[in-house]
């Protein structure tokens, strides 16, 4: 029933982009949009002097650095800062959030969410921003820090042109959304309030294309898979009294997973595999030893994988499918599996619809074209996630580039002007929005 619901909930969101008329930009808008190209060049420096600082996931200085740069330019818009320190035990930087302070508020309250952090730690050989022309290369820029200066100068044009004083905005900035601290209940708390707060939240991860947003994104969650079988001479395999063998039974359970587990959203992978007499793994760094011999059934193996869905339910029905699957034992084995769960589902709601409605209608208006639904079947996890189930969302809405968590990592620095003209009227019609 899922599945059905959301087909139809994409070809409703085609109906609707398709039937939208350009309308005219009033004008407050156009003066948005003519201090966010006044504003640009500005932009491109910050946006090179934090790409330039190192903010690697554990390099927890450096995360901190770059909220010091954005703390000084929010206090410049009249934003309230506060640096969040993470619990010793999360063993991750903090977070930093940026907020207006309204006597009365007006429209939508929105919550907007970037992170700090980067996949490259300080020992990676690519630390350097570059330019050329209009293309910028750099670690990180394009996840996300092009995203982080796109949220910062929408808002800083929205100051400028007076609007923001009866809107409540809240820029959340977290600094390990790379590999997120445990336990999640405590690194993901500040976030969750501020979505209780919020009405809206808007993600500026890596953009999924300029004519797309992302309404929905999966989960991801891991899984670990432990077999046992009867450690005996390799003469007595397939016995009654030897048995299959760890190996082979875990190798009828991944086919079984291979064959049965095809839903539209999911996937599954096993990235990890150890088998043998003996097998030790290291779950920290992923990494393990094995040894057998091949007159000796295996006794132990051992698989480490990754599951993402669309939804909490379809997460629940493929867990069900895959334990039974694993309890189907081959004789004289035995197999368990367990799951932890990162990051949630951001399922495709009607209200995550309505926004992108609205986000469509204002790119017809700039002349920028359709924006339409990504496939969250191409995208991973996000941030965005852990506040779905309390705000209408969406996603995707970052800076325009490619090599994302690559040595190639890049973005269009014209087009994050246009973009950043894109989401300030965004912002502007939400707060505009009567609660």
């Amino acid at each position: 029933m899922h599945q059905f619901s959301i087909k139809i909930g994409f070809a409703i969101l085609l109906l609707i982009s398709t039937s939208s008329i350009a309308q005219q930009i009033s004008k407050t808008e156009q003066k948005i949009i003519d201090l966010v190209s006044k504003n640009h060049e500005e932009a491109i420096q910050l946006l090179e002097k934090t790409v330039n600082i190192n903010s690697g996931t554990m390099n927890q200085d450096g995360v901190k650095k770059v909220a010091d740069v954005f703390k000084e330019s929010f206090q410049q818009i009249g934003f309230t800062t506060r640096w969040i320190e993470q619990a010793s035990e999360v063993n991750r930087a903090g977070h930093f959030f940026a907020e207006t302070t309204p006597k009365k508020v007006i429209g939508k309250k929105i919550l907007l969410i970037g992170h700090f952090d980067t996949v490259f730690e300080e020992n990676s050989p690519f630390q350097t921003y570059i330019r050329k022309d209009s293309i910028a290369y750099g670690p990180g820029i394009n996840d996300m820090k092009g995203g982080n200066v796109l949220i910062l100068y929408a808002l800083k044009a929205l100051k400028q042109a007076g609007v923001l004083n009866n809107a409540q905005i809240i820029a959340a900035f977290t600094g390990d959304e790379e590999d997120t601290g445990n336990p999640i209940s405590m690194s993901r708390k500040d976030l969750i309030d501020a979505a209780k707060r919020s009405n809206v939240a808007l993600g500026f991860e890596t953009a999924t294309g300029f004519q797309y947003a992302t309404v929905a994104r999966r989960s991801s969650s891991s899984w670990e898979l432990e077999v046992t079988g009867k450690r005996a001479h390799s003469s007595g395999i397939f016995s009654e009294n030897t048995g299959a063998g760890a190996i082979f039974e875990t190798a009828r359970i991944l086919n079984s997973f291979y064959q049965e587990l095809p839903e539209t959203f999911v996937t599954f992978n096993a990235s990890v595999i150890l088998g043998g007499s003996t097998v030790q793994y290291d779950a920290e760094n992923n990494s393990g030893f094995s040894e057998g011999k091949s007159n000796i059934v295996p006794e132990k193996t051992f698989v480490h994988g990754d599951l993402r869905c669309i939804s909490r339910e379809q997460i629940q029905q493929i867990e069900t499918k895959m334990r039974e699957i694993v309890s189907k034992n081959l004789p004289q084995t035995s197999a368990t599996i367990s799951f932890k769960h990162h990051f949630p589902p951001m399922k495709p709601t009607d209200g995550n619809y309505q926004l992108l409605k609205v986000l469509n209608q204002v790119s017809l208006d700039l002349n920028q074209g359709e924006v339409k639904v990504h496939d969250p079947g191409k995208r991973g996890a996000g941030d965005i996630s852990f506040v779905a189930d309390y705000v209408d969302g969406l996603d995707g809405l970052g800076a325009l580039g490619s090599g994302a968590h690559s040595f190639n990592e890049n973005i269009n620095l014209n087009q994050l002007k246009l973009q950043t003209q894109r989401i300030a009227l965004l912002i502007y019609r939400l707060i505009q929005t009567q609660l």
